[in-house]
């Protein structure tokens, strides 16, 4: 059970890199408005955000044993925390956050400007 939870962990990381290389080489390379560009990295970070906020809290609630409603009840206990940690997440991010994505929007902003002075030299 743990082996595909990872699997699916790593699969949303490698989404979210993606997402980066893709946003800065949209920004650099194409006649896109920055508002959108911006608006497509500020998701983007924001999504990291969620990614790590959700990985820390799977780590948080894995000692918290097999009793009561969140427990593994089988296959669908580990399900259910893994979705429960993911809303947790969201939902952290959508109210603010740790910051995490604002650090991540503004290098990703600063890779952008570089990539596009770079192209415009």
């Amino acid at each position: 059970m743990v082996a595909p939870l990872a699997l699916m962990g790593l699969s949303l990381a490698a989404n979210v890199v993606e997402n980066v290389t893709g946003a800065i080489a949209k920004a650099a390379g194409s006649g896109q408005p920055a508002s959108q560009a911006s608006s497509q990295t500020r998701k983007t970070a924001d999504d990291f955000e969620s990614m790590f906020l959700e990985q820390s809290l799977d780590r948080l609630t894995q000692s918290t044993g097999d009793e009561g409603p969140l427990g593994e009840n089988g296959t669908g206990g580990g399900v259910y925390k893994s979705m429960l940690s993911k809303e947790y997440a969201r939902s952290i991010v959508k109210s603010g956050g740790l910051g995490i994505g604002d650090q991540v929007y503004a290098q990703m902003l600063k890779l952008q400007e570089g990539a596009q002075g770079a192209q415009s030299s």
